[in-house]
């Protein structure tokens, strides 16, 4: 079968083409034959070995696919071999049968991405209704579907970080009061202002570094919040315990692995949800598979909005 390979660790240029064997599953595992495959921005850490679980060479990148079982049914899967290739192995537990009604892109968008989101809002910061929202990289996969789940979920106020005035439109447009730069020289206080003069109840931070500094600054009183990515791979500054007692703060992680037990309920209410019209899935592009190496730089290099694509099925000539 065709495949994306990884041999050498690094950036975008490590993502191959290659035949290699079809992979055999086991008993606890199904075959899928992949007709599309999600992107994701771990997908680009795991390419150079900077992801949260240590990964192995030879590999094939890629974590969700859409595609047919052997007999025939349509499903969404989490990968257990690589989801970047013609054929996947999935376990039986992390496998969802789609509904004809809802397509493979909003499928997708919906999987990783929008798991994230839910668990985010529901599981980790436990959203109230009333309260201020604030999310990083509001116009990507995971942050586009959480200002909207957030304003769904009753939120007083959402603000979204987003690098580009396009990017800032697109986010106001999902449903955000306001947008802000996450370039701003003073962010800390630009996010304040955004926020009507207020603290944040909720942070959903992805960013790392400064950004991150600059959103915990932002933190109210009894804020929490939850950090689920380093976009910038810069660390942020220790954190001072006494300081998150002062306004009884919570700081915590997240990934998803963790929650792979919880799939089942957020994802019904997720594809309900699009189905009604209330979640409106961002598709940024599709890729054919040979060109998941440019879905890569594209995703790098911040010039995408929403979820990421590769075209599987007809690859082969």
């Amino acid at each position: 079968m065709r495949a994306i390979r990884i041999t050498e660790f690094g950036g975008p240029e490590v993502l191959t083409v290659a035949e290699v064997p079809d992979p055999v599953p086991g008993e606890d595992q199904r075959l899928i034959t992949v007709d599309t495959a999600g992107v994701n921005y771990a997908d680009t850490h795991q390419a150079e070995d900077s992801y949260l679980a240590r990964q192995e060479l030879p590999m094939i990148p890629g974590s969700e696919v859409v595609g047919r079982l052997d007999d025939g049914r349509r499903v969404l899967a989490f990968t257990t071999s690589g989801g970047y290739a013609e054929k996947a192995l999935a376990h039986p537990s992390a496998i969802v049968e789609l509904p004809d009604d809802v397509t493979d892109a909003q499928a997708l968008a919906l999987f990783v991405q929008g798991l994230t989101a839910w668990h985010l809002l529901r599981t980790c910061t436990a959203m109230r209704p009333g309260e201020s929202v604030l999310v990083h990289a509001a116009a990507g996969g995971v942050g586009s579907l959480a200002v909207q789940l957030a304003r769904h979920f009753g939120a007083g106020r959402v603000v979204g970080l987003a690098s580009t005035e396009e990017k800032r439109a697109l986010v106001c447009e999902l449903g955000a009061d306001a947008a802000v730069d996450p370039a701003a020289e003073d962010l800390a206080g630009e996010l304040v202002r955004a926020n009507d003069g207020r603290r944040y109840d909720v942070v959903l931070e992805m960013t790392g570094g400064g950004v991150f500094d600059a959103s915990l600054a932002a933190l109210g009183r009894r804020g929490r919040l939850a950090t689920f990515g380093m976009a910038s791979r810069e660390p942020a500054t220790p954190i001072d315990p006494s300081a998150l007692m002062l306004r009884s703060q919570t700081v915590t992680g997240f990934w998803l692995v963790h929650y792979l037990d919880r799939l089942r309920e957020p994802m019904a209410e997720l594809l309900d949800l699009v189905r009604q019209g209330v979640l409106r899935p961002v598709v940024g592009g599709e890729y054919p598979l040979e060109e998941a190496r440019a879905a890569h730089e594209a995703l790098r290099a911040r010039r995408t909005t929403g979820k990421l694509l590769l075209t599987v099925r007809g690859t082969i000539p």
